[in-house]
């Protein structure tokens, strides 16, 4: 263990940091609320491109502690070098990186630049500085058409269908040959599945740019009348009710999973792969109907052609992040609705309420 290290008169010695790119996103926000409850102090690096400094706000109210923020970009190494000459950083939680699978479609530049030259970047300052550990966030998206149902981590990765799958994919190879190259290193790469849901207090969530991509964020837009009707991409995939099924998993469960792999990187774990899901699969129409059951607010949705790249089931076995890092999703469908629901309406504008 390398934090909060105490001698025989229980003394404190010295705290080392996590640095988390891209903590004042949707999901680093809420890994810094665990973080900073399980004891760890967290510097945050975000451009704020994507996300609001006042969920770090949020995150000081909720814990009681402070985050040191820097405002700045992973392909910037002269704030990444300050970084690490004015902070004692043991390991990074990596977040940072272009999300929108659309946009990667229309500006794969960007997203290739972006995500695979900062990590590149942020790798590259982290090993001149003696700071070899990295819990880097991937998708489930490297699996492409999965090979089987439910995915393992031993399910072979598949052809990407976009520029943001692919820089994901890619990434995880840079930083398995790192690995290999380097046994010093410790990495580990969390596939997440579907994330969804808000802290309980209503005062932290899923804030998107403009018109949400992901199902829920969508569905809350439209529940809280900002948007006209959810639109379904397609109801004739071979699925119980026609619509994609997926593995959606509440935001804070994702989030406790980033303190057991820093638990795991504690016990020097070398190079490890978890599949981050519930292991059970939604469809769109159930995510409605468990919404509307949840609120009782009805939305209004109308069937649309298939978008190009769409899988119809892709749910995971989470039994290896259960058996190796003592991991396992405590909060189902319904939760999952209110929370993100109750995030929506006292937040209409998300932070800029």
């Amino acid at each position: 263990m390398r934090y909060n290290k105490f001698n025989k008169n229980e003394k404190e010695i010295f705290i080392m940091a996590i640095l988390v790119t891209g903590g004042a996103g949707y999901i680093g926000s809420h890994t810094c609320v665990e973080l900073l409850d399980a004891g760890y102090d967290v510097v945050v690096l975000d451009n704020l491109s994507n996300s609001s400094e006042k969920s770090l706000d949020r995150v000081k109210a909720l814990t009681g502690k402070e985050v040191k923020f820097y405002k700045g970009d992973i392909l910037d190494r002269d704030i990444l070098n300050k970084i690490f000459k004015e902070e004692k950083i043991d390991s990074c939680i990596h977040f940072a990186g272009l999300k929108a699978v659309g946009e990667s479609v229309a500006k794969p530049w960007e997203y290739y630049n972006n995500n695979i030259a900062g990590t590149l970047t942020l790798v590259d300052v982290m090993r001149q500085n003696g700071c070899k550990s990295i819990i880097f966030s991937s998708s489930a998206t490297v699996y492409g058409d999965p090979a089987q149902i439910p995915i393992t981590e031993e399910c072979p990765k598949g052809q990407c269908t976009n520029p943001y799958g692919w820089t994901k994919s890619m990434l995880e190879q840079i930083l398995m040959d790192i690995y290999k190259a380097d046994n010093e290193w410790n990495v580990i790469l969390l596939r997440y599945f579907n994330p969804i849901g808000a802290h309980k207090s209503g005062t932290m969530g899923e804030n998107p740019n403009g018109i949400p991509n992901n199902l829920m964020p969508y569905i809350t837009q439209v529940a809280v009348g900002k948007l006209k009707e959810l639109g379904v991409f397609g109801d004739d995939y071979d699925t119980p009710d026609g619509t994609g099924v997926r593995d959606y998993i509440h935001v804070v469960d994702l989030a406790v999973g980033h303190v057991k792999a820093l638990k795991k990187i504690e016990e020097n774990a070398g190079l490890c792969i978890y599949n981050l899901g519930t292991g059970h699969g939604y469809s769109v129409l159930d995510i409605v109907k468990n919404f509307e059951a949840a609120t009782g607010v009805k939305i209004p949705y109308t069937i649309k052609p298939r978008r190009p790249g769409d899988i119809a089931t892709c749910y995971c076995d989470p039994s290896k992040a259960k058996r190796e890092l003592g991991w396992e999703a405590q909060y189902g469908i319904k939760e999952m609705c209110a929370d993100s629901w109750r995030w929506q309406k006292n937040n209409p504008n998300g932070y800029d309420d």
